[in-house]
């Protein structure tokens, strides 16, 4: 097969030698072009006859591609041969990333059913036309935006879009695949061979991870600097912890590691320098955790909700403070979090840390909050959910951030009522997000936690929730965004004065009136009414359109030179033009979301 120079140079001779050298095999439908020279026949008249010579003039041409022509030629009065046609045989499927039937048992060609001839020369962008006279650079601005199934479909097109294909897996940095169950190890080496320069990866395996798939991610990907896999509810992730501190210790690039299903770890030893956030989820008695990540800044470790979970906490976050000295963000979710765990965090003396998030620690007291208070001064996130505390550890949390607290997250705390939460709204002029879900619950409601604890429990789970029944909650803040009121039944009057806030989360308020609700927040773009009566849903509806109606009625107006009769004012004299408050009132819009 003849591989042409696609530059000739501007001295060729005539039409018909010219048509032989730029000849590109077309796809086979029917009898369309000539047999001769491959033109189509339509309003054709074929000039190379079959007994008689083509004009012999000579082509001054160079590079390889025309030596091997001439040498290919026994004389220059006989025609050049022509290309034979690639067969549909020889071309492969492009596949897509849904097809688990995959066969890349061939050493000779990928996925695209194309070789790489020299993958390490490309032409020039900026001279290149691919087929179709589209340029390099214009085809490659909308194959970038394809996703990985439509960047193979396009694949399939012609080699023009083969090629350019192939430069942009070369070219990838990032990666998003989802494995199936059947054939993953042959298709994630398939797909990861294609991508060199790999630094992102990201998997959603609907199968099974072990160590084989660790082992292909390390080999396929040298320069890997960030890897996330999420199994699904049928995957089992069986990577045990000796194998995931292997592959920690020998990928020196890897940053960031995120990784869900880790119930089979049993204990593991993280040794790396260059890690600096790392997430494991589904944690369960774990014997050993040891980091020795000097530039680690964020973890995040939620442990399973099991009560024979016989993780020791206070000796991980001992260990974790001592070889963890840079950490900014740590996130723990433990039904086994207790008070000795947080004495052994503050203890760790961490000077950077930022955001601290204890969840589901239900023996974590307004003495915790103490504790924390005193060591870490400068937190801007405090995330407290499920524990014990009150409203003094509130007002202890008021005193110690007002000036840098702008996340509080308090959900599921009963003993939580609302005036502490409206004096935190007042005491933290720097609050933009607030979590106080499940806190002013209905004792008599279907979620509270006196079910199933039996009589005896009855009456004292009453006494402590008789007095968070009907409270009201009234909240005026200027920098508040995002407050979330989920599954408070026990409250029935709400009147919010934010006029920064956009997401507001009412799921599950049965309890509230509508004639008790008052929302004063202009810039409201979402508000979750799931689980509440049809009543209080349409008074938000109402109360919506109320504050979005005054927008539209802002235009300025102007009298005509006699004073008889009011018009809109032109838009040379607005400050505003029309147009443009028109568009912003269309684009406002408040979405009160059911379900």
């Amino acid at each position: 097969m003849l591989h042409l120079q696609p530059h000739i140079s501007s001295s060729a001779s005539t039409y018909s030698s010219a048509a032989v050298f730029d000849f590109k095999p077309a796809k086979r439908r029917g009898s369309y072009n000539c047999g001769r020279c491959g033109l189509p026949k339509k309003g054709h008249v074929c000039q190379v006859n079959s007994g008689a010579t083509p004009t012999s003039t000579t082509t001054p041409t160079s590079g390889p591609a025309a030596a091997a022509a001439i040498e290919n030629s026994s004389s220059v009065s006989r025609p050049p041969q022509l290309p034979p046609l690639r067969h549909s045989s020889h071309l492969r499927r492009a596949l897509s990333f849904d097809d688990i039937d995959i066969r890349c048992d061939s050493q000779e060609r990928d996925l695209d059913g194309y070789n790489y001839s020299h993958p390490g020369t490309d032409l020039d962008v900026d001279d290149e036309i691919v087929s179709g006279g589209l340029p390099f650079g214009c085809l490659w601005e909308v194959l970038r935006r394809l996703p990985p199934a439509g960047l193979l479909a396009a694949a399939g097109v012609c080699k023009g879009w083969r090629e350019t294909t192939k430069r942009m897996w070369r070219a990838a940095e990032e990666l998003r695949l989802m494995v199936q169950p059947k054939g993953q190890l042959r298709f994630m080496g398939s797909v990861l061979k294609k991508c060199p320069s790999l630094v992102r990866l990201s998997l959603k395996m609907e199968s099974d991870v072990d160590a084989t798939m660790l082992a292909c991610i390390a080999f396929s990907c040298p320069n890997l600097e960030s890897l996330e896999i999420s199994t699904s509810n049928t995957a089992v992730n069986r990577i045990t912890g000796d194998e995931l501190g292997r592959f920690v210790a020998d990928k020196c690039c890897l940053t960031s590691l995120k990784m869900e299903g880790c119930s089979n770890l049993g204990g593991f030893v993280l040794s790396s320098s260059s890690l600096s956030t790392l997430w494991l989820s589904d944690l369960l008695s774990l014997s050993k955790m040891d980091f020795n990540c000097p530039n680690l800044k964020e973890i995040s470790l939620e442990f399973s909700r099991q009560e024979n979970d016989t993780t020791n906490l206070t000796t991980m976050v001992d260990g974790m403070g001592r070889t963890c000295p840079k950490l900014q963000n740590i996130h723990i979710a433990s039904v086994r979090l207790s008070h000795a765990v947080v004495l052994s965090l503050t203890a760790a003396n961490l000077r950077g840390l930022r955001m601290l998030s204890l969840v589901l620690g239900s023996e974590i007291t307004d003495a915790s909050v103490a504790a924390i208070a005193s060591s870490y001064s400068r937190l801007e996130l405090l995330d407290l959910s499920g524990s014990s505390i009150s409203d003094s550890g509130i007002g202890m949390i008021c005193n110690v951030f007002p000036n840098t607290l702008s996340r509080l997250l308090l959900a599921l705390c009963p003993n939580i009522t609302s005036s502490g939460i409206q004096f935190a709204t007042a005491q933290l002029p720097r609050l933009e997000l607030m979590d106080c879900g499940m806190t002013i619950c209905d004792p008599d409601s279907h979620n509270s936690p006196s079910d199933g604890d039996g009589d005896n429990q009855l009456p004292n789970a009453l006494n402590n929730k008789l007095h968070l029944m009907y409270q009201k909650l009234i909240i005026k803040h200027n920098r508040l965004k995002k407050l979330s009121l989920w599954g408070c039944s026990g409250l029935d009057a709400l009147c919010l004065s934010c006029p920064e806030l956009n997401d507001l989360n009412l799921n599950s308020c049965e309890n509230l009136h509508p004639e008790r609700l008052f929302l004063q927040c202009p810039s409201l773009q979402n508000v979750h009414v799931a689980g509440c009566p049809k009543s209080l849903i349409g008074a938000i509806k109402d109360q919506v359109s109320d504050n979005m109606a005054p927008l539209g009625n802002q235009f300025q107006c102007k009298r005509l030179a006699d004073g008889s009769k009011k018009v809109r004012a032109p838009d040379c004299l607005s400050p505003l033009t029309s147009d443009n408050k028109k568009r912003r009132v269309m684009e406002w819009q408040c979405n009160v979301l059911v379900d």
